[in-house]
């Protein structure tokens, strides 16, 4: 069969307010998947991201290059009379709003879903917040790591006898960029049969609590608490980090065909009719004396070593990054790309994990400068001419 060559989100238009993580990493995926996504940035440094501290590529900062390709950049100051007449021009041909101010902020410019669904029946309008728009923390603002914090997820992470510690990297920002591009495809596939868009009231609280998972079930089926394992699993034993000659070996042998397959490859046998270790719950129960023999096993080799011995079982190396994103298998899926900036040259971004057999997803277009696009898109789509447009420029609307 041939593929149609249209990516699955051809001809959607997307007016993307967002900014740092969540908004811009669902944004980014409807962009891979071949929505025109016109960014809209103060025209006063833009989204936060192109800010932040760190590495820069050029003058482009790593964190904005990591959640920003394949948009369209419009500096608009839509806090102006003139801002907003913009987006009203913009709006009857767009087909998803997102948005991820706090409650309230979209009201003050005339921009929220109440104010527009009437003029816009079909669109599709997304508020990512921290608490959500309703309930008694929606007018809190809300970062990553105190949603950690508040969700009980800190709870969970860390050593048994350490303090409660956050994941380091803005797990539920990303988590909730999943959900947003669910919601908004969701949303986008029941328009097809009523015609009419929605609004999706998407909170990064309920997206932590909802990643909860076996381990929020864990206290509602119990009342307790799991218990912090650190490196290993709250029921699952052997799961865990164990030393090698050279570095750590990660396994993650949660059942007993897989922990009787595991001890006959490194040469243990006898564990498996071991009293101590026949059952998932006597492993768990005798956890310190399992993991004091395999870390005696395992010291012999090396962990590469080791990795290639059981490839059969979920087994792997631990890794830091450059051993991850230079290996053999990431270049072989292409989750490491080189693209070319206008500004900076060539340089690397993470790949798109979609791969659809009919319809190509990905995009080589690189993230935009700040207001690269201003011009092109209100001569193209709201109908400035070039006077119009200088005009703006000259009042600080457009940037």
């Amino acid at each position: 069969m041939t593929a149609s060559g249209r990516p699955p989100l051809d001809g959607i238009r997307v007016l993307d307010f967002s900014r740092v993580i969540a908004g811009p990493a669902c944004t980014q995926s409807l962009a891979d998947m071949g929505a025109e996504v016109i960014k809209i940035e103060d025209p006063d440094g833009g989204d936060d991201g192109r800010r932040l501290a760190g590495p820069k590529v050029g003058s482009q900062t790593h964190f904005f290059l990591a959640f920003n390709r394949g948009k369209k950049s419009v500096a608009l100051d839509i806090g102006t009379r003139e801002g907003q007449e913009i987006i009203a021009r913009l709006l009857p041909d767009c087909d998803v709003l997102v948005e991820n101010f706090r409650p309230g902020v979209m009201k003050r410019f005339g921009l929220d879903y109440a104010s527009l669904k009437e003029r816009h029946p079909r669109l599709v309008y997304l508020s990512v917040s921290a608490y959500g728009q309703t309930g008694p923390m929606a007018d809190r603002p809300g970062f990553d790591p105190v949603l950690q914090a508040e969700s009980g997820m800190m709870a969970l992470t860390g050593d048994p006898d350490g303090p409660p510690m956050r994941h380091a990297l803005s797990i539920i920002d990303t988590l909730t960029a999943v959900h947003a591009t669910s919601a908004i495809l969701a949303a986008l596939y029941a328009r097809r049969d009523t015609g009419r868009g929605q609004h999706i009231d998407l909170a990064l609280f309920d997206v932590a609590i909802a990643a909860l998972g076996n381990a929020g079930l864990y206290y509602l089926s119990s009342g307790t608490q799991p218990p912090r394992s650190g490196n290993a699993h709250m029921t699952s034993t052997p799961t865990n980090a164990f030393p090698t000659s050279n570095g750590l070996l990660y396994m993650a042998v949660a059942n007993q065909k897989l922990f009787a397959e595991m001890c006959r490859s490194i040469g243990r046998p006898e564990w498996i009719d071991d009293p101590r270790f026949a059952t998932t719950a006597s492993r768990t129960q005798n956890r310190p004396a399992l993991f004091a023999l395999m870390n005696a096993v395992l010291a012999t080799d090396t962990k590469e070593n080791w990795a290639r011995r059981l490839r059969h079982l979920p087994v792997g190396p631990v890794r830091d990054l450059a051993e991850a994103l230079e290996s053999e298998e990431v270049a072989a899926r292409g989750m490491v790309r080189t693209m070319h900036h206008p500004d900076v040259g060539d340089f690397r971004v993470l790949g798109s994990v979609y791969r659809l057999s009919d319809t190509p997803v990905g995009t080589d277009e690189p993230p935009p400068l700040l207001g690269e696009d201003s011009d092109r898109v209100l001569r193209d789509l709201a109908g400035c001419d070039d006077t119009a447009i200088a005009a703006l420029r000259a009042k600080g609307v457009v940037g």
